[in-house]
């Protein structure tokens, strides 16, 4: 079974958020850096969707939510796993692609409620 990449992206090129880490995934401690994006894959002739957080320190799943649907719901309950695993004033950066998910007011909301910086990779344009 091989995943496959889900391709969420709508919406204008790097309006949302800045990319922060520029490809430097190397972090100096926990709950620095965190990624996070969404795979689709089949079980049993299913498509399943998958949405987990990793920690660039450790590589450790923070958080994942697994749905039959990419809603918003899948990463929003992800994101709400996530950010309660953190203390306050976290001082972190969280990556992903430009999704639509990731650009939904409510998850920026989230993010800027708890101090949680938001990263996105540029749309790379056909050339």
């Amino acid at each position: 079974m091989r995943p496959k990449k889900y391709r969420s992206y709508r919406g204008e090129i790097g309006r949302i958020a800045e990319n922060l880490l520029e490809r430097n995934f190397i972090a100096q401690r926990p709950n620095q850096k965190w990624v996070t994006d969404v795979t689709e894959f089949k079980v049993a002739q299913q498509k399943l969707y998958l949405s987990p957080v990793m920690d660039l320190y450790n590589s450790e799943i923070v958080a994942y939510e697994i749905a039959r649907r990419p809603g918003y719901e899948l990463v929003g309950n992800m994101l709400e796993k996530a950010l309660s695993s953190l203390g306050k004033e976290p001082k972190l950066v969280i990556h992903s692609d430009q999704g639509w998910h990731y650009q939904q007011r409510q998850y920026r909301e989230k993010l800027e409620q708890r101090g949680v910086k938001q990263s996105m990779s540029r749309k790379e344009l056909p050339g």
